[in-house]
This record gives structure tokens, sequence and C-alpha cells, in this order.
């Protein structure tokens, strides 16, 4: 696959500029080729002019997929020594509200390892990681090894390939997940199969967990959990395989069936949530009621369960702070337009208000505010198809004064812009680092040259943004390459940069210099000696992951434990609601959600939000990502809405 998408025709292979100054869908931008010396003299010079006006907060960067250089040279450092507050990830189209299930039950607002090699039981719950996900062949290798040792069970509307290779499907009406894993919870609390290592027991060893009825919390005593008997009664008791198989379109005895393989399995179960499960509205409940059964099941750290993912090695850069001159610190504190921190907008990422990106919300302030944004650059993305009502987008981006793209291929947004600089095709053409998870451990891989490139495209992470710099730098705001060139060296020979490719290379050794660089103590897992080594072996893999390191009191959370109450959910809905004089139960209500009370920090069902009448519009439409649906340079709409067939 690598070799066919780096030398697909139909990838941008020079400069472009716009002459057609209409835009809109279907409109020719009446490209015409350019250099590179005159694309980036014609950025810089936009630049420089919106910051002579006194408004560097309008300009807006958008980053897709990105490098681990990204953060320190495009997004983390660009727009704070310009001035501008607006730099924004994709990751919220992505699976941000997939962390929200395990952040707020166990304190892991992360994706989650899996230790495939020693459970007995995975459940794929809107996830198909033999066609897309981080760790495609770890999982495609481990498929026979599954198969014969454990139980593999499928949840999703879709026959997908982990469906197709499960003992279980579970085909269920999307958005009603939270209700299949209540009656999972139900089947395995009232059976008295959860996990008494884990969660703990009642006191005389008797089940009080009766259908229908409440448990008094007195009488259980809880190990490594916080608020099991509360959710069983204000929530599980009354969730019943009947009740929810009418809500999820499936079979009483399937589900009952399945709840009773996952009991019998545990604790070397995996119930492997995916972004299908909640990437949708009201989906952060749905995220913690469905990862609350690896709670129920003592997965949590055990053996043949669900982990955090192990530390990657990688460097950081100088810091730019005393290149941000006045300008830039007064503007560049302003409020991000996406709106997180809003009454309707918590955006609470970690449990820390306003720290999460809304990227979809940005096309709506971009649309109610038509002459704010005057320059945005945009790296990796794809908006208007990877956005729910993509449409939006498009209106948004056609208001957008000057608007630069930098991507490999061209899409549906790359006709909104004014200025194209292709990217290299990183996995053969460009450098840098990336990092990433599996197996129970971490690596960090170097990206390096593959081949020549055959095209006149560079690397938008460290080539460009060197190369701008200079720009800038001759037209009078020599900041940014001041900050490249003063506090940028190399790791091993102390040199700095004089050019791109110097800074390519030092902004690489930079970020893998843990892997590679011995200091006075020993680097945990692979031993690598030396820059050329690491470049040699293109990867360094960390120590296994430890098992039951968060047991006994050491969940990062406010008990400690994992939390089926969770008092980080609670502040954050009480914090929020004392910003706006109101009441937790009035932010619920603010953004959408059907739950009050309690519940608001709780795991619980909520009933999909639906736009139209049910009857005008029965079909409920998901997406799926093939293994040729590849993120890397447009990522599919995880927001309801039809499959788009296309390439890009």
């Amino acid at each position: 696959m690598i070799p066919q998408e780096n030398y697909d025709p139909d990838r941008i292979k020079q400069p472009l500029k716009r002459t057609n100054p209409q835009k809109g869908r279907g409109v020719d931008p009446k490209w015409v080729p350019i250099s590179w010396d005159e694309a980036l003299d014609i950025v810089a010079d936009k630049m420089i002019e919106l910051r002579n006006s006194g408004e560097p907060e309008r300009l807006l960067y958008l980053k897709g997929r990105y490098g681990n250089t990204s953060h320190g040279l495009l997004y983390g450092t660009l727009t704070k020594v310009y001035g501008s507050p607006n730099n924004f990830s994709t990751s919220a189209l992505c699976a941000e509200t997939e962390k929200m299930g395990p952040g707020y039950t166990q304190g892991l607002f992360s994706y989650r390892d899996y230790d495939l090699g020693n459970t007995k039981c995975v459940v794929f719950w809107g996830t198909d990681p033999f066609s897309s996900n981080r760790q495609v062949p770890n999982v495609i290798s481990k498929l026979g090894v599954l198969q014969k040792n454990g139980t593999l069970i499928t949840v999703d509307p879709r026959l997908s390939t982990a469906a197709a290779k499960s003992k279980e499907w579970l085909p269920i009406l999307p958005g009603t997940d939270g209700a299949l894993a209540n009656a999972i919870a139900h089947v395995l609390l009232t059976e008295g199969l959860w996990h008494k290592e884990f969660v703990g027991d009642f006191e005389n060893g008797k089940n009080l967990f009766v259908s229908g009825k409440t448990v008094d919390p007195a009488l259980f005593k809880e190990n490594n959990t916080l608020g099991l008997v509360t959710y069983w009664n204000e929530e599980a008791k009354d969730w019943t395989p009947e009740r929810a198989a009418k809500e999820c379109r499936l079979d009483a005895e399937q589900i009952k069936r399945v709840a009773r393989t996952l009991g019998k399995a545990a604790p070397n179960v995996i119930v492997w949530m995916g972004p299908g499960v909640c990437m949708n509205p009201r989906g952060t409940y749905t995220a913690m009621v469905v990862h609350a059964l690896n709670g129920i099941l003592g997965s949590v750290d055990n053996v043949g369960g669900t982990h955090d993912p192990a530390k990657s090695l990688k460097g950081s850069y100088p810091s730019a702070d005393k290149y941000v001159d006045e300008l830039a610190k007064s503007h560049g504190k302003g409020k991000k337009v996406d709106g997180r921190g809003d009454k309707e907008m918590p955006a609470a990422m970690k449990a820390k208000l306003g720290s999460g990106v809304v990227t979809n919300n940005i096309a709506n302030y971009m649309l109610s505010h038509p002459d704010f944004v005057k320059i945005m650059i945009s790296s990796w993305t794809n908006t208007p198809f990877a956005a729910a009502d993509g449409k939006r987008w498009e209106k948004a981006l056609a208001n957008v004064p000057f608007f630069v793209h930098m991507v490999p291929f061209p899409s549906e947004m790359t006709q909104f812009a004014d200025i194209v600089l292709p990217s290299t095709f990183n996995a053969a053409e460009g450098m840098g680092t990336v990092t990433g998870f599996g197996s129970m451990h971490a690596w960090t891989s170097i990206q390096q040259p593959t081949c020549n490139r055959i095209w006149d495209v560079k690397q938008e992470e460290n080539e460009v943004t060197w190369l701008l710099a200079e720009k800038l730098v001759q037209k009078g705001w020599p900041a940014l390459l001041n900050y490249y060139a003063n506090e940028f060296a190399d790791p091993e020979t102390g040199a700095k940069p004089t050019n791109e490719k110097e800074f390519q290379l030092i902004t690489t050794k930079i970020a893998s210099a843990p892997c590679w660089k011995q200091g006075a103590k020993a680097i945990p897992g692979d031993q690598i000696n030396g820059w050329e080594d690491f470049r040699q072996k293109g990867m360094h893999n960390s120590a296994p992951q430890a098992y039951k390191k968060h047991w006994g009191g050491k969940f990062p959370t406010p008990s400690g434990k994992f939390e089926f109450v969770s008092g980080a959910l609670r502040k954050v809905l009480e914090d929020h609601s004392a910003k706006y004089n109101s009441t937790p139960d009035q932010i619920l209500e603010a953004c959408h959600y059907t739950a009050r009370g309690i519940k608001g920090w709780m795991p619980h069902y909520e009933e999909p939000l639906r736009h139209g009448d049910a009857a005008q519009f029965p079909f409920l439409f998901i997406d799926h990502k093939s293994r040729l649906n590849r993120r890397t340079f447009c990522e599919p709409s995880l927001d309801a809405g039809i499959q788009k067939m296309r390439r890009w």
C-alpha cells in the first residue's frame, strides 16, 4: 500500500495558486503551478500583513495527522510565537469521546492497550481492529491464538471482519450500546459473576443483587472500586436482558449467553471499546457504561485484560517563551473559537474544564462570525468529508480570505485553498518520529526516506516551517527563525541548524534522543547505542507493561479506585455550573443530556439523540473504516452519516 500511495499519480506534485477568487462546491479554483519560493512568499506576506494590523488572533491553524514534531513546530509553536490562540486538532472528529469512558471511571484519558496474548475472551465493541486500528498487524497476527485460547465476540451493526471471525455477533441498533452494557452488567451482578478480588463482595457472602431491587451499600465491601452498589441501584437493577433486547433489537437469550461467557472468563477478559460506541451525541456516558464492564469483570490492569499504554520515549523541544513578543502575548491569550468552556460546551478532557478540542464547532463559529478568520492554515485535513454536516465546513471555508492547505493528495477541502503546499508522503519520503503502543509495549520509531522524491514536495512539520520562518525574516519578523536557529541543537554534536534539511534532521534527533542517547541511567526497554544504531534499527521498544499497578488505591481518580460514581465528573459539573450561576442539572440540559442528579456523574444509558423525524427517516447510517480508507490523509466521518465510497 505504501508504494501505491507514494507513487499515486493523483498526488499534488508542486505548489499551486488559486486564480479564481470565487469559492464554493463545484467551483473550479483554476490552479496554476508556482514555485515554493513564490508560494511561501505569498503566505509570509499575508501573515505579516495580518500581524501589522494588530490582529494575529485571526490566524487559525488546524492539524490533522501529524508526527511527534508537530507540537513543537507547527501546532505548538507557530501560533504561539505569532500570537494566535486558535490552534486546533481534528482529534475530536476521531475518537476523543472514547477516552472519556476510562477517563471518568479509572482516570485514564487515553486509548487502551490490551493483553491479547493472555486473554480468554475479547469483545470487539464498536471497533474492527482487524481492519482499522492502531494495532492492525498486531491483532491480525494474534487471530489464531485468540480463536484457539478464547472466545471472540463482536458488537457492531455491520458484519465486520471482526464479526465474521467471532463466535458471537450482536448486530446492535446504532446508539443503544449503553442499554446493552447495562443488561450485561445486570446479568453479571444478579448471577454473581463479578470479579470479587477486584470489586469486592457482600459481607455475608450472599448475593443481594436481585433484579429490580435496591441494595444497602453498607452491606457490600468494595476493594478496588467505588460506587458499584450505587450504579446498581440507580441504573443496572432495571436493565434486564429482555428490556435491553427490545431497545437494542437483539435477542435476550444471546445477551445472557454473552454475559455468562464474559463472567466465566473473567478476569482474563477484554471489552475493547472503539469509537463506534460513543462518537455521537451523548457518547460520553455510553463510553463510561461500556468501559465499566471492565471494572465489574476485574480486567483492568489484569492478566489478559485492559491496560494503560506503556510510555514511549520521546524528547521535548526547547521553550519558545522568550520569542513571544508583547503583541503575541496579549493576543495569544484570547478565547478559542471552538467554544470550549461555554455553558453548553464544558469540553472537560482530563477532567479539566475547557481543555478538550471541539473541532466541529469551529465551522459554526466561522459561519456566525464570517469576517473573523483572515488566514487559515491546515495540514493533512479534510473536514468537509470527515465532519458531520460537512456542508457547514464548505460554507465556512468559502468565507476565508486566505487559506493554505498542506496535504499530499487533493480533497474536498483543498478546493477552497488559495495556496496548496504539497506534503511528503511521510511513510516513505518524510523524516520524523512516531510513537505508539501494542502488546503491552510502547514504541518510538523513526520515519526516514526510503526513496527519492520524484515530485516537488516538502515535509510540512519541519522543512516548511523552517522555510516559512526564513521568508518571515525577509519581511521583517525574525522571531520564529531566531527560535529555530538559536534554541535547537543536535543532541549528538551540538550543531545548530542552518537550513531546512539540517533542521529536519536535528528536530528528529531531539524528538527521539531518549531512545538512543545514553545518560546516567540505562535506557528502559531496548538497548540502543547512539543515533546511528537507532537509525539502522528504526525503532525502540519499551519495557513491558506491569500488571495490577493501580490496584490498592493507586488509580488516578479522586478516590484512588475504579469509580462507578465519578468524583472527577461531579466536580467538573459543579465547577462549570458555578461558573454560569447554574446547577449541574441545568448544565446537563444545556448539553442535551437526559440525566439528572447523581446519574450526571455515573455510567448510565442515554437514548441516542436523533435529528429528523424517525418515521420519515427510519434508517440510521453508520460508516466503517476499511484497510483502504487510511487516516493518513483524510479522516472518515465518525458521526452518523452516509459512508462516502470514494478515495478523497
